[in-house]
């Protein structure tokens, strides 16, 4: 018969089990364990098997122990899952992809009757429909501020009423479950949402930013070229403006040379006319291109 091990022995162990745990993986879901029961936390363990590691403990002996290990390494980043052991929660310890680790514990989750004490992990909001009770029943609906009407001899909820809002708390070093929904796709496009933001409102005040500077470098050179063409003033990005101004024909494109053999019909018989001489007209300049670049 194997010895009794003693409460001071489990102690030890499960400090050092802990802080095995806390050296080796850098990323850690905190789990909210109301109403799981073993055979569930037990097939969760069984999912999460191969780079995820569930463990469970007293908040008490879980503070203490990150404490410690946090003297002990000088990591105090650990000290942030401090304040999280809040009620009966469990920690996963894991080296994969969070939102995947996430979504294979949510595969576990089943429903659960409402008990007094217990926070609601969801909205809990009753239906409209035929609750089943006799009309003298309306006077408890009506302290409530339920609308109720009556319909065949019984008491039905109009609307839907919500009993219980979800309350997400979100502090500096915790996130609410739905940061985990999110891709790489909407970080961008948040990211470049900001950005948009940002370069509008330092445009808009005169304000530099790294995000307006390329659109403020733009409008500088427009309006110091608009001084160099009212004056005599120039500078070398203005000067080749100044010429196209001066002769737009040194910048006409020329027409391409036809192929030999491509020289259309021969004169008529007994002829000796003169081929008729085309003019080549110039080729219509574009506003937007002048043949030069800002920045030459």
């Amino acid at each position: 018969m194997a010895p009794k091990i003693s409460k001071a022995d489990k102690k030890i162990a499960y400090d050092q089990k802990l802080c095995q745990l806390l050296d080796e993986y850098t990323q850690v879901l905190v789990a909210a364990a109301d109403n799981v029961g073993s055979t569930q936390l037990q097939n969760i363990r069984r999912g999460l098997r191969g780079d995820s590691v569930v463990l469970m403990g007293k908040n008490t002996m879980m503070k203490r122990s990150i404490r410690i290990h946090a003297e002990k390494t000088g990591n105090n980043t650990i000290l942030n899952l401090i304040p999280l052991l809040v009620g009966n929660v469990g920690l996963i310890f894991t080296k994969g992809d969070l939102k995947e680790v996430s979504e294979e514990v949510a595969k576990y989750k089943v429903g659960a009757p409402a008990r007094v004490g217990l926070v609601a992990p969801i909205d809990v909001i009753v239906p409209p429909g035929n609750t089943g009770l006799d009309p003298s029943q309306t006077s408890f609906f009506q302290v409530l501020n339920i609308p109720t009407k009556i319909n065949k001899g019984t008491v039905e909820i109009i609307t839907p009423v919500e009993l219980i809002k979800k309350g997400d708390k979100v502090g500096s070093s915790e996130a609410a479950p739905e940061v985990l929904d999110l891709t790489e796709d909407d970080l961008i496009e948040k990211f470049a949402m900001g950005v948009s933001m940002v370069t509008s409102l330092s445009l808009a005040i005169s304000y530099p930013t790294l995000a307006a500077a390329p659109h403020m470098f733009i409008n500088a050179y427009k309006n110091v070229l608009a001084v160099a063409l009212e004056t005599d003033y120039s500078f070398p990005q203005a000067d080749k403006v100044k010429e196209y101004l001066a002769d737009p024909s040194k910048f006409a494109v020329t027409a391409a040379p036809v192929a030999a053999g491509d020289s259309g019909p021969a004169p008529a018989a007994g002829g000796g006319a003169k081929e008729e001489e085309k003019k080549e007209e110039p080729a219509e300049e574009s506003d937007d291109d002048m043949g030069f670049s800002l920045f030459d």
